[in-house]
């Protein structure tokens, strides 16, 4: 499609409502995906670090009741 004006491609033919709404709920989908995906692996990131640490406190634990 070809516009005679930046007026005339931002108001797209009449349809602007249409397609900047459509850009905007991409976009902001977008967004939330990768949001929620670099949040969840921080979160699964510590929950691992977590785990192994707890089991190494409690191979500790162990060790040290075996030597009493």
């Amino acid at each position: 499609m070809h516009f005679e004006s930046i007026q005339e491609f931002f108001a797209m033919g009449g349809y602007a409502g249409y397609v900047w709404a459509a850009y905007g709920i991409s976009a902001l989908s977008l967004l939330i995906l990768l949001w929620r995906s670099v949040s969840q692996s921080r979160h699964l990131a510590a929950e691992i670090k977590n785990k192994i640490a707890r089991e190494q406190r409690i191979k500790a634990a162990e060790k040290l009741e075996n030597t009493l």
